[in-house]
């Protein structure tokens, strides 16, 4: 448990889950882990990407699609009254249908009173073995963004958009002072010997770096367990949730296998005094960057 929070404080939790079969069991065991975080005394909850169903996107199966649902829907309907019940902010991750055929990789922004202030949709899509998401999700058209939530403007972005640092800066930019990151990253059993810690010190650290750039707090939340929807070796995700803070330390990190409400205490005055000491968002060159908008520089 963390201390009692400051006046210019408040507590975040993640909620890193193992997830099964059964999408009722999911959703019902997510609600749970809210009611508790909030309980014990979070303001804001972040469930982990894709937390309603097991990680399907480890093949191409046209079946999957069925998951999916309209924003707003019955998934978000339940958990504004959730939020509203329990006065929490809760960022809850979907698999959105946007209309036949267009469906996005989402996170639904629900604030401490219910309502829904709008959706991230996952700009970044992955297309590597066992992360064939490219099949199932359109790149996000919404840009990146923030919110004023009760506990303060915070902004989304999810999973392997956390490897570019362009969505980090301009969220901050948009002056989001927590950049929260739901995630489902595992390893590859038949790789975890030889490449598995390399994989996840490269995760943690490149994430941690982003609270560095733009003196704000990061929150990443992943899954636990082995899921193999698809057969075959399937996906062994490594939980180790954690939230840095605005100079990059470490202030609350979950473990490898175990489900955990991850708690943390955000404070508010550091971020300003952060990005005040260690001003980049001051001596930024924006006149130098504009070839950022370019695919590669021979």
């Amino acid at each position: 448990m963390t201390s009692r929070p400051r006046s210019s404080s408040y507590l975040l939790g993640l909620v890193q889950m193992r997830c099964t079969a059964s999408v009722p069991d999911n959703i019902r065991r997510a609600e749970a882990f809210i009611t508790k975080a909030a309980k014990q005394g979070a303001r804001i909850v972040c469930l982990q990407e894709l937390f309603a169903s097991l990680y399907f996107c480890q093949n191409l199966n046209a079946e999957w699609f069925k998951l999916a649902e309209a924003i707003p829907g019955p998934l978000t309907d339940r958990f504004c009254r959730l939020a509203r019940k329990l006065k929490v902010v809760i960022l809850l991750p979907i698999f959105e249908k946007a209309a036949p055929g267009l469906y996005f990789n989402s996170c639904c922004v629900i604030n401490a009173d219910g309502s829904l202030l709008g959706t991230y949709r996952k700009m970044h899509i992955p297309h590597d073995p066992q992360f064939e998401e490219k099949y199932y999700f359109a790149p996000g058209d919404r840009g990146f963004r923030a919110w004023d939530t009760a506990v303060g403007r915070i902004g989304v972005l999810i999973c392997w958009d956390q490897w570019y640092p362009e969505g980090a800066r301009l969220t901050a930019m948009h002056g989001a002072g927590v950049l929260f990151y739901p995630t489902a990253i595992g390893w590859m059993p038949s790789e975890k010997a030889e490449l598995g810690e390399k994989q996840h010190q490269s995760w943690e650290i490149i994430q941690r770096s982003h609270a560095v750039a733009n003196g704000c707090y990061v929150a990443s939340v992943n899954r636990i367990g082995h899921e193999a929807p698809a057969g075959g070796q399937g996906l062994e995700f490594w939980g180790r949730s954690f939230v840095a803070g605005p100079m990059g330390e470490l202030v609350a990190k979950a473990s490898t296998d175990q489900e955990e409400i991850l708690l943390a205490e955000i404070d508010t005055d550091a971020i300003g005094n952060q990005r005040e000491w260690w001003p980049f968002l001051r001596d930024r060159r924006t006149d130098a960057y504009g070839d950022l908008t370019q695919r590669f520089l021979a």
